[in-house]
């Protein structure tokens, strides 16, 4: 019977270790994308964009990132990061394009390029921040194609998801936002005023991150380890109450 529970005891323990390991390294792999988390994504507002940037050149240190603003942004203000100089690329556009204010603009912002002032070690994690005006397009989603520079090797945050594909199926995922409805004068959107199901749904889609994934994945660690105390002191209890049956 000891052995029997024992083993029984230990198999379980092994199967909680496994699943253990396994989470964290989902989660250590959800981390190593280089992830955008906006502070809004009401449509027609201006918003701070966060870009999370992990080691993506294996053991490499990170020496420059290039991010590309989709078309439908014109401009971008970078934050200063003393870790970092920042500078502004531009293009020349095909044909004028006409403002909602009424005037035109012949260029626009097309990358934000930061240089490391020293290599960013790949254990480490920095963060960069653009602030822009997003576009009047409730329901569009806006990618962020980056390059990723480092002192051996490039990693290029550029692919996106087709139609029907899994978005976590990608390797190298470009790092995007969906645009939802403006904010209404009490402070909720249009469609959550309506009681719809759209909003709660492209809300969350555009609220996922890297940190999000990380506390799922603490959050079923937890889950995991708990269930592996209680087996330990079950088998100690039984352990416990033989020793007393063997007394009498």
């Amino acid at each position: 019977m000891t052995t029997t529970f024992l083993r029984r005891t230990l198999t379980t323990a092994a199967a909680t270790g496994g699943a253990a390991v396994l989470i964290l390294t989902a989660a250590a792999g959800a981390s190593a994308h280089v992830a955008v988390k906006p502070d809004k994504t009401d449509a027609n507002s201006y918003a701070l964009l966060t870009f999370g940037i992990p080691h993506g050149c294996e053991e490499s240190g990170t020496t420059k990132v290039a991010i590309t603003l989709p078309a439908e942004l014109n401009d971008a203000q970078p934050t200063v990061n003393p870790n970092w100089t920042v500078e502004k690329v531009t293009e020349q556009l095909a044909e004028p394009k006409k403002l909602a204010d009424g005037t035109s603009i012949t260029k626009r912002t097309s990358q934000i390029v930061y240089t490391a002032k020293a290599p960013l070690e790949h254990e480490l994690r920095d963060a960069l921040v653009l602030s822009v005006k997003l576009p009047d397009a409730a329901g569009s989603t806006l990618y962020f194609p980056t390059l990723q520079s480092c002192e051996t090797g490039q990693t290029d945050w550029s692919e996106i998801a087709k139609d029907g594909q899994d978005p976590h199926s990608l390797k190298a995922p470009a790092p995007s936002i969906t645009i939802t409805e403006p904010a209404s004068a009490d402070g909720h959107g249009a469609a959550s005023a309506a009681h719809t199901t759209e909003t709660p749904a492209t809300e969350q889609a555009a609220a996922v991150t890297d940190s999000g994934a990380d506390a799922r994945s603490w959050a079923g660690l937890a889950a995991g380890l708990g269930g592996l105390a209680l087996g330990g002191v079950a088998f100690a209890r039984s352990n416990s109450k033989r020793r007393q049956d063997s007394a009498t």
